[in-house]
């Protein structure tokens, strides 16, 4: 429906035959589940451990990355149910999508107004994402000053202004300030601001909850913290590593990057297959656990020849450099 759709980006590129992306689409409601799962019972487990050895620094900030990591893979879970990619069922997709978002002080409809906004005209002037992304490569100083600036937690405000609607990101490379709920379907849009009030008036009752319990001090440590510190440094290096340092923004396969990495720093850094960004792109309708097997198809056909896939210690070269293409946020 036009206003709601996220739009398959194959400028560039060869399409794959009918029959392989009818296969990988599909969407598998174990699989979806199963992801879920993992990242919550990590979850409890972390902030078991921290309770357990309250108040014993060392372990607190073990379980504070530890817990951050895993509210940014819920944060992808909460991305694929804004794509619809999790449920069959648009109701339970939607309900299990905002329900990790919400946990987080985020509302997955807007994000999914935001976020169609990127996917349909990446690196456009009505992109929103160039203002995290844009204008690298700046030096390997300016990207770890920005990276201890949001694990000071300086940085999560504009995190949640954008995520929940409620602020413009300048968009650098072309200095045009866009509000994405101003361009979407009335449908989409309605359903998001009920949600971002549903967000913001759960996050209210729980500081309430906690405070009443006296245990306010271990939600603002075990839960918070790792909210407004970790998450937004993995959030920024993520997303200058998907699209930062590229030149070429004719085509999904030039100006996206997947980045190839080991085991555990794909769980730490890129969960849930979001290292895939390229295919991603190009295919948006293929739910996250399908996306190596959609890597394997283009690459078999050569249709990835000319595309930014690199090992991820390549792609820190490429933004640390010192070469100046632009301003960033």
């Amino acid at each position: 429906m036009k206003g709601e759709e996220f739009k398959d980006d194959w400028r560039g590129a060869c399409k794959l035959p009918r029959e392989v992306v009818q296969r990988l689409t599909r969407r598998s409601p174990w699989r979806a589940t199963v992801a879920v799962l993992h990242d919550v019972a990590v979850l409890a487990l972390a902030i078991s451990v921290g309770l357990f050895f309250w108040p014993n620094p060392l372990v607190l900030l073990i379980c504070v990355v530890v817990i951050g990591t895993r509210q940014h893979a819920l944060f992808v879970i909460a991305h694929d149910a804004a794509h619809y990619l999790l449920y069959d069922n648009r109701l339970l997709n939607d309900v299990v999508g905002r329900t990790c978002a919400m946990l987080q002080g985020l509302s997955m409809c807007t994000y999914r107004v935001i976020h169609r906004m990127h996917h349909n005209n990446l690196y456009g002037e009505l992109d929103p994402d160039t203002a995290l992304h844009g204008g690298y490569p700046r030096g390997r100083a300016y990207l770890v000053k920005k990276l201890l600036k949001d694990l000071s937690g300086l940085t999560a405000w504009k995190t949640y202004a954008y995520f929940l609607g409620g602020a413009p990101a300048l968009n650098t490379q072309t200095n045009v300030a866009l509000r994405p709920l101003d361009d979407t379907a009335q449908k989409l849009k309605t359903e998001a601001r009920n949600d971002r009030n549903m967000v913001i008036a759960f996050h209210v009752l729980l500081l309430g909850v906690f405070a009443w319990s006296g245990y306010l001090v271990q939600y603002l440590v075990l839960w918070v913290l790792p909210l407004i510190t970790v998450v937004q440094a993995i959030l920024r290096l993520r997303a200058i590593a998907e699209h930062g340092a590229t030149t070429d923004f004719s085509s999904p396969l030039t100006a996206a990057r997947t980045n190839v990495a080991p085991a555990w720093l794909e769980w730490l850094i890129f969960p849930h297959q979001v290292n895939y960004h390229i295919e991603h792109h190009l295919y948006a309708s293929v739910p996250h656990y399908n996306l190596p097997a959609l890597h394997r198809e283009m690459t078999t056909r050569g249709l990835l020849e000319n595309a930014e896939v690199v090992p991820f210690r390549v792609t820190l070269g490429k933004i640390f450099a010192e070469r100046y293409l632009g301003n960033a946020t």
